[in-house]
């Protein structure tokens, strides 16, 4: 587990941008992360889909799955964890906070 006080957060987008979809994509320390919005909480990953090119950000997020776009594979956005084949390689998550009406995202280094 990431201690969080060592982090540097980066400020993303507020959490009006998740509203429509449950998941947005935002750039942070040069990569692109998929922002998520479960049950009141919320969540980031790497966008990019770890099986094919595709943004997780494009996807469609159902409760705490997202599926990616290109061939339908499914990760937890909580844990990484890559749960429905083709996806069999986690994306990486990121830890997640709201802070003056905004999400930040940490980041290690």
């Amino acid at each position: 587990m990431t201690d969080t006080a060592t982090l540097s957060w980066v400020a993303t987008v507020p959490p009006a941008a998740l509203e429509e979809h449950g998941v947005t994509k935002a750039h942070v320390n040069g990569i692109n992360v998929a922002l998520y919005a479960v049950e009141g909480e919320y969540f980031a990953t790497a966008d990019l889909c770890t099986h094919g090119n595709a943004s997780l950000a494009d996807g469609y997020l159902d409760g705490d799955l997202i599926e990616c776009p290109l061939h339908q594979g499914t990760f937890n956005v909580k844990t990484g964890e890559a749960i429905d084949a083709p996806c069999s390689v986690a994306v990486r998550t990121f830890p997640v906070k709201l802070q003056d009406g905004v999400l930040h995202v940490g980041w290690e280094g």
